[in-house]
C-alpha cells in the first residue's frame, strides 16, 4: 500500500520534520508568498493545524523565525549575516487612490521580500508609465517604498496627486512644491504643498527579467 505524506511525517524524527517545515517557510518567504499556519499544515501532510503551529512556534523559540502577534502570514525570517538582518515581506499594491493606501494595503495584490533591521514601516509599489525612465526606473518595475508625509529636495517620493499615485523627484520652488519627472517629455508638476500628499520615499528598486 502507499504511503501518504502524513504516514511519512508520522516516523520522520521531529527535528527532522521541523526543518522541512523551515525549508517550506523560507522558500515561500523569499518568494514574497508568506504562508499561512494552514498552508503549512496542508504542505506538510498535519492532520492537525496544532501541529504546524507547535513546529512554527519552536522555530520562533530557536530565532529561526521572527512572528508579528496579531497578524496573518505573520511569520518571516530572522537571519543573521554578518549583523543582525531580518528579512520580512511588504505588501505590493498596485494604483493607489485618495485616501485608500490603507485599503491598498491591506488588500495587496502580493507581497516583495525586503532585508533591513525591523525599523520603518514600508510597501512597494508597481511602476506606471515612462516618466521616470531618465533616472532607471522603467514601466513596471516595482519600487520599495518607505513610509513618511515628509520628503527633502532630491527624494524620489510617491506622492498623491489628482487621486493618483505617481513617483517623481521632489524640489522646492519658492513656497510651492514641485514633482519633477526624469524624462523631458513630462513637464514638472508645481503645487501648493496643501495639494500634494507625500505617502513615502523611494529607497529601493526592483526589475524582473523576462
Amino acid at each position: 500500500m502507499r504511503s501518504t505524506l502524513s504516514d511519512e511525517m508520522a516516523y520522520t524524527p521531529p527535528g527532522r520534520t521541523r526543518e522541512k517545515v523551515f525549508r517550506f517557510v523560507r522558500e515561500r518567504l523569499l518568494a514574497g508568498s508568506p504562508p499561512t499556519v494552514r498552508e503549512v499544515q496542508a504542505a506538510m501532510g498535519f492532520e492537525a493545524v496544532e501541529s504546524a503551529r507547535r513546529h512554527l512556534d519552536a522555530l520562533v523559540a530557536e530565532g529561526r523565525l521572527v512572528k508579528t502577534p496579531g497578524r496573518s502570514r505573520s511569520y518571516r525570517l530572522a537571519e543573521q549575516r554578518g549583523r543582525a538582518m531580518r528579512t520580512r515581506c511588504v505588501p505590493l499594491v498596485g494604483r493607489v487612490q485618495a485616501g485608500a493606501l490603507h485599503a491598498a494595503i491591506e488588500t495587496p495584490e502580493g507581497y516583495v521580500t525586503i532585508e533591513g533591521d525591523g525599523r520603518g514601516d514600508y510597501f512597494a509599489l508597481r511602476v506606471h508609465g515612462d516618466s521616470m525612465n531618465g533616472l532607471g526606473i522603467l514601466e513596471g518595475d516595482i519600487v520599495i517604498v518607505r513610509r513618511q508625509d515628509k520628503a527633502e529636495p532630491g527624494d524620489i517620493v510617491v506622492a498623491l496627486v489628482d487621486d493618483e499615485a505617481t513617483v517623481k523627484t521632489f524640489e522646492r520652488r519658492g513656497r510651492r512644491v514641485a514633482l519633477v519627472a526624469a524624462n523631458p517629455h513630462y513637464p514638472p508638476i508645481v503645487l501648493d504643498p496643501d495639494a500634494v500628499q507625500i505617502l513615502g520615499r523611494v529607497v529601493e528598486l526592483r526589475r524582473h527579467w523576462r
